[in-house]
Order: C-alpha cells, then structure tokens, then sequence
C-alpha cells in the first residue's frame, strides 16, 4: 500500500521553531542562576586549618566558639569543610581580627606547638541552596584584592649538579658490589661524570655494569685519553628536560607546602616559562615575611666526620679521597662526602628547649625510610662524631633592562654541631648549637620544616599591592564597565529606537552570561580582565550595528520590512563570524604567549566573542521574531 507523503510544514517568516526558544531560556535561566552569587557578596571569615595530616576535632572548635562568645564575638555560621579545615563568618573587619588571634591562641598555645593555621579570608555569603547547585561568585585578582606578587626562578645548573652528585654515589656503590671491586676515579663534567681506570679490562668490565643499570639514564660511552681509558656517562637530553621539569614541579609543590604555613585563603602558585614560578598570595601584606619563607632554601645533612683526617693538612689541600672540609665553631672539621640522612627525609622540625639544659633546639622528626637510615648510622658509629650541616644557597642576581635574572647560586654548608653518638635514635631527636638563640630556632624550624627543594629557588620579581589599591581598582573598573555600557545603551536607543532597545536587551544579557561562564569556570577576574570586559561590549553591540544597517540598506531599496528583517540577519552572518573569529585567534595567541594580566584579558575577551555572538545572532533575533515573526508589517522603528 502507498501512501502520500506528507508536505513538510514550513514556518512563517522570521519565526524561530519551538525548540529554539526553549534553547534561549534554558541557557539564560542557567546564567541568571550561576551569575546570582555575585550579588551576594563576600563575608570577613576566620579559616582554620591544620598542617600536614593535623585534624580541627569538634572539640577544639567548640573551645573556640566559647572563647569567642565570651569576647562578644559571634559568628554567623561555623562550617567544617573537611577534617582539616573549618570556616567561621562573621559580620564585621572587627571581629574576625579579634577572632583570628584568640582562635590561634588556642590552636597554636606555644612555638613548640605549631600545628595549625589560622588565616583571615573572605568567604562567600551565596545561599546554601545556590552553592549546593555549585554556585559561586567569581575569585578577585591580585590586582582587585590586594596581596604579594613573586616571581621565582629555579636554578636549573643546581639541579643537574645534584643529580650528577647522586649518579656519582650510585657509580661508586655500583662498582664497588662488583665481585671482584672495580676501582676508578670519578669527575664530573658538563651534564656528566667520567670514570677513568687503570686497565682496559677493568674500563670493560665497569662498562658492562654501568650499562645495564644506567642506560636509561645517561649516554654511556667507552673511550681513552693518555692511554688510559675512561667511561664516558653524558645525561641524555631526555633525561635532562626530565631534571629541568622536575625540578620546576616539585619546588612547585614545596612552595605550595611553605605558603600554607603563611595561612594564605587562595594562594596562586603555577609554573611561568621553562625555569621560573609565579606565587601569588591575596591578601599579604608583610613582604618581608613572605620573602623568608618563600626563599628559605636551607635543607639539613648528617654526615660522619673523618676523625683520622689532619685538617691542618687540609686546609693546605691535602683533603682525603671521598671528604671535604667545612668550617664550624670548633674550627676546620673534615666531613665525609657520604650523606648518611638527608634533608628530604625530615618530616617535621619545630623549636624548643633542653630538657636538663634549657637551652634553646630544634626538635627534627624524619620519616620512616630516614628514621632506619639514622638507625644504621648510629648503631655502627656509637661514640664517634657525626656532623649536622646547614646547606643553603646564595644567590647572584644580574639586573639588566631593568629584570632581575639568576646569574648563578652558590650552596653554602655550615657545620651545625658535631656532637658524638652516645646511643642510638632514629625518628625523634633534636640539634642544638653553640649559637642557638629563640628567634634563630623558630626560624631554622620553619626552614627545615618547608621541605627541602629540589633546586635552590630565588625571588627574581616581587609586587605588592595594597588593600585599599585593589579597592580602588574594582571602584574604577566597575565604574568603566557601567560608563561604557551607559553610553553604548544610549546610543543605541536614540540611533536605532526599537531594534535599539533590543539590541540593549542582548547586550545586557551578554553581560550576565559572561559572568556566569567566568564563575562556572572558577576564572579569575583581574583589572585586565575588566579591561576585556569593556571592549567586548563594544564588539558585541558591534554585531547589531552590522546587522540593523543591513536591514536600513534593504528597506532604502524597496524591501518590504518582513523581508528585510530576514535579508538583514542572513547576509550578516558571515561578516560577523570573520571578525570574530579573528578576534577569537588573537585571543587565543594572548593567552597562549602571554603572562598573568594578559591572560586574564585574553580569558574575558574569549568568552565575551562566544556570548556575543550568542546574544547578538540567536537572541535579539528571537526577540525580533517573536515582535515581527508572522504578522503583516508596514514599517519598523529603526
């Protein structure tokens, strides 16, 4: 049986299909929802969190609560956010001030007892319903907020030199496991190490070794000069980009872990360029503070010292094979090169005093890995002296046009103290010194506590902003947005009347999906941001300009208005699309070569072209359709 096909029903001119309208409301309702927690403001908070693995117990919180309440203080929620970290609001600048000390005075009683932080913020006042939704307002910029600015560079000569050092120790060990030993000597070289021996047949044999455990690491190569041969060990470049990335990632990740003991709410901290970090941190003011924990690159070492050694004679060049020597109170003092514990074993380090003596330590607590090697150490050297060494790095800046580059660093090693062993420990023990006070204690502490980095880190570029600065800058850059946004929607009216108060609907419109894509995104807004801002409102009022000239061209040459409407947003389209779409490549080009500001500019003029182009095609076209779409029209206001 056949049937008739049915003809298609087509839909009156400028109308839009169902579909296309429930599009347009869906995706504003969702913008309108998501932009909404900008409305709400931000309250003065009290974050509390807890260092390392530290807990905030229900305990301790309501301890806290009560010596709030006592003071007058109260908040206006309480909120733990996870085991580790617990919120408190409160009304006033005033009170979370005076709520921030009494609650560290609780948390942090004493400078042996350093667990917590309790840091001022500003958290956001949107309704529970709304951020249970995932709704959140828009983070503030350095620039906006106020805060510190660094920008570090990795020293990535120390971090090929360290890995040399350690492939050094890993050459010897191999060949001295080798049955029968192989003797050689072991020099370091540009991004390697030679080995030379005494005999071909010992060369060959170290070869052999050296290949099947290091291959994947260095270019190993059999060579001779002055008839002697040698094991040539180059790193790879591979292995070489390898250092460089880890040593960028990994101080990443110690200076993620020394911010935290500032107590920074939202710290920023990501990698710039090949060898440099940029650390942001909202809200900051002491620079001088930031600066010690930030550059703080002391790490610790433990080291057997070579009590047979003559250090008169060392001090005149004669240092035994496999030792150095270091200066320290007691005069020269001849240490073996072998690290028995070093710094990246240390888990915790905090100040205190003797328990007998009273005199001023550092208690240093190592992980479990550090803790055995401690134990072997001490088990085998009972009453011989162990040297506890200071290593920190010294930079040497180069001011040129104006920049402040590395040139080099030098470690600098300082002999602690070198006491001897007089029983064995492993996890749990302390240092002291001859010339330890309070204050140098608790800032050792908070060195050693900060990690050790893979490669020293110096501060090559800092900027402080001030609070009051940021306030002004959002002042100015609100005030911006509205007088351009003011005068775009003035002109727009007297120059296209109806169609003109359309297009202002959309550009409206425009404004709250791009701060519903920017708070959905977590992007963060800064004064270049604002700027972005700014210039797309211009480009999208752009697009109906394009298009309500070409509806004018039309009707002046006798189309009628239903058509011309039609004529005026198709033919367009394509003009719109070009300009910006190139508009979008600059963009992208911006934030793929550009720093931190010109980021945030590129970021908001990206998604300002994509909502642009939304409001100005799809939107005011629907308003359009659904004022004009199928009804007999003899003129139009424009």
């Amino acid at each position: 049986m056949i049937f008739d096909q049915q003809p298609q029903r087509q839909l009156p001119l400028n109308t839009y299909p169902k579909w296309k309208y429930v599009m347009i409301v869906l995706v504003l309702a969702i913008a309108f929802l998501y932009a909404a927690p900008n409305l709400f403001g931000e309250d003065p908070a009290v974050q509390l969190s807890g260092l390392r693995d530290t807990k905030i117990s229900e305990q301790q919180v309501a301890e806290i609560e009560a010596a709030w309440q006592a003071k007058g203080l109260t908040p206006i929620a309480v909120e733990a956010q996870t085991e580790q970290k617990v919120v408190a609001r409160f009304a006033k600048n005033e009170q979370q001030l005076q709520a921030q000390e009494i609650a560290n005075k609780i948390l942090n009683p004493s400078q042996d007892a350093q667990d917590y932080v309790v840091a001022l913020n500003l958290a956001p006042a949107t309704p529970d319903w709304l951020a249970d939704l995932g709704g959140k307002p828009m983070k503030l910029g350095l620039d906006l907020r106020g805060g510190i600015h660094f920008l570090m560079q990795v020293d990535m000569e120390q971090a090929v030199k360290k890995q040399q050092e350690q492939l050094r120790r890993d050459f010897i060990d191999t060949l001295t496991s080798e049955k029968p030993s192989i003797r050689g000597r072991v020099e370091s070289v540009e991004n390697g190490l030679h080995v030379t021996f005494r005999s071909q047949e010992d060369a060959e044999r170290a070869y052999t070794a050296l290949f099947q455990r290091y291959s994947d690491r260095v270019q190993l190569e059999l060579k001779e000069t002055n008839n002697r041969p040698y094991v040539a060990a180059i790193f790879n470049q591979t292995k070489l980009q390898e250092i460089r990335d880890n040593a960028v990632s990994q101080n990443r990740l110690i200076l993620s872990n020394r911010v935290n003991s500032l107590g920074v709410a939202e710290p920023l901290i990501q990698r710039h360029g090949a060898d440099r970090i940029v650390v942001q941190l909202p809200g900051v003011q002491d620079s001088a503070l930031a600066k010690r924990v930030l550059g703080a690159t002391a790490t610790l070492e433990f080291r057997m010292v070579n009590v047979e050694a003559d250090p008169v004679a060392a001090q005149n060049g004669r240092v035994p094979p496999g030792s150095k020597l270091l200066d320290s109170d007691r005069g020269p003092l001849v240490v073996f090169d072998k690290v028995e514990v070093s710094g990246e074993h240390l888990t915790d380090a905090f100040p205190g005093f003797h328990p007998q003596t009273n005199s001023p330590i550092v208690s240093v607590r190592l992980d479990g890995e550090g803790g055995a090697r401690m134990l072997e150490t001490t088990t085998k050297n009972r009453g011989k002296p162990m040297a506890m060494i200071l290593k920190e790095s010294v930079p040497v800046f180069e001011i040129k046009d104006g920049k402040r580059t590395l040139v080099k660093s030098s470690i600098v090693e300082t002999v602690i103290s070198s006491p001897n062993i007089n029983g064995q420990f492993s996890t749990d023990f302390f240092i002291e010194g001859p010339d330890f006070t309070p204050a140098n204690t608790k800032d050792l502490a908070t060195q050693l506590r900060s990690g050790a980095l893979i490669a020293p880190t110096f501060i090559v570029e800092e900027r402080t902003i001030g609070a009051t600065l940021g306030a002004e800058n959002i002042e100015k850059g609100i005030k911006s947005v509205i007088i351009g946004f003011s005068l775009v929607l003035i002109f727009m009216l007297v120059y296209y009347k109806l169609f003109g108060l359309v297009a202002n609907v959309a550009l409206t419109l425009n404004l709250v999906l791009i701060i519903a894509v920017m708070s959905l995104m977590g992007a963060t807004l800064t004064l270049p941001g604002i700027a972005g801002i700014v210039l797309t409102v211009g480009m999208a009022v752009d697009a109906n300009v394009l298009i309500f000239e070409r509806i004018r061209e039309e009707l002046r040459d006798g189309t009628k208005p239903a058509q011309a409407i039609d004529k005026g947003y198709g033919q367009a389209l394509s003009t719109i699309a070009d300009a910006n779409i190139t508009t979008m490549i600059a963009a992208i080009i911006l934030f793929a070569i550009g720093t931190g500001p010109v980021k945030g500019f590129a970021i908001t003029l990206f998604i300002g072209i994509l909502t642009s182009m939304f409001t100005a095609i799809v939107v005011s076209r629907g308003i359009i359709n659904l004022m004009y779409g199928g009804k007999s029209v003899e003129k139009l206001s424009i």
